[in-house]
């Protein structure tokens, strides 16, 4: 599996509703094994996540999942991270 770096920056018309179904989504590839770390960023503009997937298109498919995504309030980009 490889690592990808999951970037979800807050937009203006970010709905505060969707934290709890982004959190839950979390959980789930928690559980699944499908995520290494999790965190937001403490100025509160975002936060990011490492998923571990196949591809790029695998990591895509699961990002664009999530309720940050889904509900339009985050910014989601995803970049394929070499970590050590």
């Amino acid at each position: 599996m490889n690592r990808y770096l999951v970037m979800a920056m807050r937009r203006p018309d970010f709905d505060p509703a969707m934290v709890q179904p982004h959190v839950d989504f979390l959980q789930g590839l928690r559980a699944g094994g499908r995520l290494e770390l999790s965190g937001g960023f403490s100025d509160k503009s975002g936060g990011a996540y490492l998923l571990l997937a196949q591809s790029m298109a695998e990591a895509l498919s699961i990002a664009h999942q999530d309720p940050a995504h889904t509900s339009g309030g985050w910014e989601i980009t995803v970049y394929e991270w070499q970590a050590r």
